[in-house]
């Protein structure tokens, strides 16, 4: 990763193994990621391989999401399930959320 940086936004979690991640590079004095985004930090292993670690954003906090020790070189293949699937909850979440809102405004609430 390049200097100055604490990982990668994930823009994009495409469900097709074939297309890329895309990213955008989080600098070290970034604010905390918003509700649902996820941020991926990657970086040589000891032995082999690379080891990679996955944050969730969530309303007031960041939390480990995942961590994938000594993956192989095609790692991002490796962790694109898990990062599409927290993706894709995490929107559902945030429809949901809405929903419930608008449902107790007409409601008066």
């Amino acid at each position: 990763m390049p200097a100055g940086v604490r990982g990668a936004l994930v823009r994009s979690a495409p469900a097709n193994l074939a297309r890329p991640i895309h990213v955008l590079w989080l600098t070290t004095n970034a604010a905390r990621l918003p509700f649902g985004r996820i941020s991926l930090h990657w970086e040589e292993a000891s032995n082999t391989g690379w080891d990679v670690t996955a944050r969730l954003g969530l309303a007031t906090t960041e939390v480990h999401l995942a961590s994938w020790r000594a993956a192989p070189d095609d790692w991002p293949h490796l962790v694109l399930p898990t990062v599409h699937e927290v993706s894709a909850l995490c929107s559902a979440l945030a429809v949901a959320t809405a929903a419930l809102n608008l449902s107790n405004r007409l409601a008066g609430l």
